[in-house]
């Protein structure tokens, strides 16, 4: 995440997501995996829904408060921290690897993470924000590998009886990429009991939210996700 991106469509999906969640019981955590802006490219455009009112049906209170941070020039994550948006715990700390070297980006990365297993510890569901995903090979261990959550922090959260939900950027791959990427983290010895579920959003750009369940919290999850899938919202996501 970046806050360059806030109240985008990005933000109005996954907010979108887990308010459905809150609603059906669950308390929340979302780590923001902030990053530093970057300027390369026009990232965080995708605003026009906010002028569309078949969006506006599926949340209006969520779309109505994403509206103001964005009318209001506002976009920094800070102002979407609030429980008209989401009632949360938000760990919002940046991960800035500018000018470190490997062993300092190492050390940075693990203080990082762990002052958020403090902030987010006893919520039902944490979702995690990276900009790209779960990471890839090519990235891990340079100093892009903040734009990614590693499959070692979700296993963490989960270890202290969260259900994971991750955020995953679309390249140009099918989806059997992403399911079959999510298969291979549930088969991790460090994940006892785990199942998984996977969710695309289809519009504008598009995504997919993956969950890594606790084996207590899988039939309200699924029931949760059904519901949500039952409401306007169904014409945005897609159950994999």
């Amino acid at each position: 995440m970046q806050n360059r991106y806030t109240g985008d469509i990005g933000d109005y999906s996954k907010l979108g997501l887990l308010r459905a969640l809150q609603s059906a019981g669950f308390s929340i955590g979302l780590n923001w995996y902030l990053t530093p802006d970057e300027t390369h490219n026009s990232d965080g455009r995708h605003v026009d829904y906010l002028k569309q009112d078949e969006y506006r049906e599926c949340d209006e209170e969520l779309w109505l408060g994403l509206k103001a941070i964005v009318d209001g020039k506002n976009r920094e994550v800070r102002y979407m921290e609030n429980d008209s948006i989401l009632k949360a715990a938000f760990f919002s700390d940046c991960l800035d690897f500018r000018g470190m070297k490997k062993a300092e980006r190492i050390e940075r990365r693990r203080d990082w993470f762990a002052k958020s297993l403090g902030v987010l510890d006893g919520k039902d569901i944490i979702c995690v924000d990276p900009d790209n995903g779960l990471v890839v090979p090519s990235a891990m261990g340079g100093p892009r590998e903040n734009k990614y959550a590693l499959a070692e922090e979700i296993a963490r959260y989960y270890a202290q009886g969260s259900t994971v939900v991750y955020y995953q950027h679309k390249a140009r791959c099918k989806d059997e990429r992403y399911t079959e990427q999510l298969g291979r983290l549930l088969r991790r010895d460090d994940l006892p009991g785990v199942s998984g579920l996977a969710l695309k959003f289809e519009k504008v750009s598009q995504r997919y939210y993956l969950f890594v369940i606790q084996p207590d919290h899988r039939e309200a999850v699924e029931k949760a996700v059904k519901g949500m899938l039952a409401t306007t919202w169904r014409d945005y996501f897609q159950l994999l």
